[in-house]
């Protein structure tokens, strides 16, 4: 059970980090909450007390969406519905669509926020892969001596491990930041142990951009989540998939070396199996909806991981 004595719901940045100063060491930030609910849950957490809840998501700043030729700036409080029912930020962010459609629910999409997403530095965050192909980024926002200071983080150098992050103490994380990817195919694929509102055991984000022939990838991107203490870049497929001609034998080559990513403690031969397919489907999708010569991926390959 999660209880708390009072709950702050600040309009700026200044009163957020005025609210923290006044409970530091008594309150938790949040944007949205629907993972802390789920923490506190008796089997997880066990009985939480929190005397001050700071929700954070009602701050303009942190709702800003603002996509441009080459990055879109996104609010941490953007929820995940955004991806789904904004046609621009599904144009400029092709791979967040599809991660999105597969995050939970209606109800939950349109609380879930991104930051929230990312600040918790869950192994098996949806949106940490589909963000880490946007070669994404987080900018922290601090106070000091009255005076706000923001720094900028990659997505990859952020996370730490487990629920560890490069967040620092008295640090509100307010924006991410993008590449914007508008001639990709993005898709994503994602298993857990049931199907309705599950946390992932395996998740994979893609982006692939054609050549004008349609015949070869001229850009290649992947991040796996779910198989060890963060998610990453599939740097080492990517190279190897870039600038080469487009095939069946080709996809399943690289699909085939991603099990060697499996860092889990635990289900790991049923891990090692789950991405070496959902690889393979991603690069299939991503391909087809970034355009790819359909005669260079045939429907034989679809047996193969389905």
């Amino acid at each position: 059970m999660l209880t708390c004595d009072d709950y702050l719901s600040p309009k700026t940045l200044d009163e957020a980090f005025d609210a923290m100063e006044r409970h530091r060491g008594g309150s938790r930030l949040v944007a949205g909450a629907t993972d802390i609910l789920p923490w506190a849950r008796e089997g997880r957490a066990g009985d939480v007390h929190i005397p001050v809840l700071i929700d954070i998501a009602g701050i303009p700043e942190l709702n800003v969406r603002e996509i441009g030729a080459d990055k879109v700036r996104l609010g941490a409080a953007t929820r995940f519905q955004r991806f789904i029912d904004d046609k621009a930020l599904m144009a400029a962010l092709p791979a967040l669509p599809f991660c999105a459609v597969w995050f939970a629910d209606d109800q939950i999409r349109e609380s879930a926020t991104i930051g929230g997403n990312l600040v918790n530095a869950s192994p098996a965050a949806d949106g940490t892969p589909a963000v880490l192909v946007h070669d994404g980024a987080v900018v922290l926002a601090s106070r000091r001596a009255g005076k706000i200071e923001r720094r900028r983080v990659t997505v990859a150098d952020f996370m730490q491990g487990p629920g560890k992050s490069v967040l620092g103490d008295g640090e509100i994380l307010i924006e991410v930041e993008c590449a914007a990817l508008p001639k990709h195919g993005g898709a994503f694929e994602k298993v857990g142990h049931r199907r309705s509102l599950v946390i992932s055991t395996v998740c994979v984000a893609a982006l692939v951009e054609r050549d004008a022939a349609g015949e070869r990838l001229s850009d290649v991107r992947l991040a796996v989540g779910g198989v060890g203490p963060v998610p990453r870049r599939m740097d080492k497929i990517e190279a190897a998939l870039k600038s080469r001609r487009l095939s069946n034998d080709l996809l399943e080559e690289a699909a085939g070396t991603a099990a060697d990513l499996v860092a889990s403690r635990t289900r790991q031969e049923y891990r090692r199996e789950v991405v070496q397919g959902f690889v393979l489907r991603a690069l299939v999708n991503a391909s087809r909806r970034a355009g790819a010569c359909e005669k260079l991926i045939t429907r034989e390959i679809e047996a193969r991981y389905a």
